[in-house]
């Protein structure tokens, strides 16, 4: 009898036992996937790494575009001057503008493969194209450095150009673009290759901002 009256107890024990312990694995797991998410909110969307390599990309083919037209700037003609046709031959090396602007659009191709090179890389692994402050602070001196440089070949360049376009005033010096068009015509495709790439290096420069005032 007293053995019939000990095995309910026993059996409401084993009741709530039982009940936490099919109800602690969820909660475990929730609390595991709280910590993640927090965890990957802090680090910036997989769109900035991927706009960062596009801009490497097309700042490179920009700026090699640049190069190849500027380089293949060459052309023979004749001009009239006081009733007499003279010959003229146009080079892009006879300018130190437009040795400036090649150099310079050399030298911005070489930074942007570099660090092209390097996003790929580090996309490839996974991780964020930048991997610290201080790279961050580098890469964005390097691209305000070049878009400046950039700005400034560009813009002596454009004025050459404007000068073969227009001729000198109060002069009989004539418009050397006339005899010479493809000359110019290919000069000034290499100066709006040279500007556009000075416009990707200064949005290189705003995604550096964007990631330095994240974190």
């Amino acid at each position: 009898m007293n053995t019939m009256l000990k095995t309910p107890p026993d059996a409401a024990i084993a009741i709530p036992i039982t009940i936490p312990a099919d109800h602690s694995a969820p909660t475990t797991k929730v609390a595991a996937e709280v910590d993640c998410a927090t965890m990957s909110s802090t680090k910036l969307p997989r769109n900035y790494d991927v706009m960062h390599l596009a801009l490497r990309l097309v700042c490179v083919s920009a700026s090699v575009a640049s190069v190849v037209v500027m380089t293949s700037a060459k052309e023979k003609s004749t001009i009239s001057l006081y009733g007499f046709n003279l010959p003229v031959y146009s080079n892009w090396s006879f300018s130190d503008s437009f040795d400036y602007l090649v150099g310079v659009s050399g030298a911005v191709a070489v930074h942007s493969f570099l660090q092209l090179l390097i996003t790929s890389k580090m996309l490839l692994r996974k991780s964020s194209a930048i991997s610290s402050r201080k790279h961050a602070w580098l890469i964005f001196a390097g691209d305000q450095v070049f878009a400046y440089a950039m700005m400034s070949a560009g813009s002596a360049a454009s004025g050459v150009t404007n000068l073969n376009r227009t001729g000198i005033k109060h002069s009989s010096l004539p418009n050397f673009c006339k005899p010479l068009h493809s000359f110019c015509d290919r000069v000034a495709v290499a100066i709006g290759f040279g500007f556009f790439s000075c416009f990707l290096l200064a949005m290189s420069a705003v995604l550096d901002v964007v990631w330095l005032s994240e974190y």
